[in-house]
């Protein structure tokens, strides 16, 4: 059941840890096949480096697993609550990338310091409040916070990036560590400059209209 998206979410789940941005067994990968509404998610508490595509959990709108031997993890309920509140989102990370996380552990959103940011995101990366692991609680927060944006902070907890599928999800997730890297570090120089919203608008949508092959 559902091969190829297996197959991406499991790629997408061993790429954290070539990037840096999980340690051990935290951190989790899913992919929603938008036809049917059913998702794929990491197993609980399997090495990333173990994973395989049939490791993969597929599991309904409302967390039944449909196909699989493992247990989903146990961030599913945030998962399925995101693609519930989102639902142009066909694909959601979780990570606790070190310098994003730093930014969380202060409760502080990352603002646009960087061009880079302006083009990927729109604008800053919002931090939402503390809530409770385990349960649909961290969802909800998620989708209160992350606004127009493609990822956001959770307060003491970690990173949520966020895409129509899971490449571009990952993509997000990799590049909020490293402009959050890149922030902390301006910040050790002084007081960064952030960039006025008109710029960052005419940033955004040159990005998304200009940059690349397509068209």
């Amino acid at each position: 059941m559902l091969e190829e998206l297996r197959r991406e979410v499991c790629e997408a789940n061993q790429e954290l840890p070539r990037q840096g941005l999980v340690t051990m067994t935290s951190g989790n990968v899913s992919g929603r096949d938008p036809k049917t509404g059913l998702v794929a998610i990491k197993p609980s508490g399997v090495s990333f480096d173990d994973l395989t595509p049939d490791d993969i959990v597929i599991v309904d709108p409302a967390g039944k697993v449909v196909e699989g031997r493992l247990k989903p993890s146990v961030d599913t309920a945030t998962h399925l609550v995101i693609f519930g509140g989102l639902a142009e989102v066909n694909s959601v990370i979780h990570t606790h990338s070190n310098y994003a996380t730093a930014f969380a552990a202060c409760g502080k959103p990352i603002p646009v310091y960087l061009t880079a940011m302006a083009d990927e995101l729109g604008g800053p990366i919002p931090c939402g409040a503390f809530a409770r692991i385990g349960g649909e609680e961290i969802g909800r927060v998620v989708v209160e916070t992350i606004g127009s944006s493609r990822a956001c902070l959770l307060q003491n907890h970690g990173v949520f990036a966020v895409g129509p599928s899971v490449s571009a999800a990952l993509k997000t997730a990799v590049m909020v560590e490293d402009l959050a890297k890149t922030t902390w570090l301006a910040l050790q120089l002084g007081q960064p400059i952030p960039i006025p919203e008109s710029e960052i608008r005419q940033l955004y949508d040159r990005y998304h209209t200009k940059y690349g092959q397509s068209g």
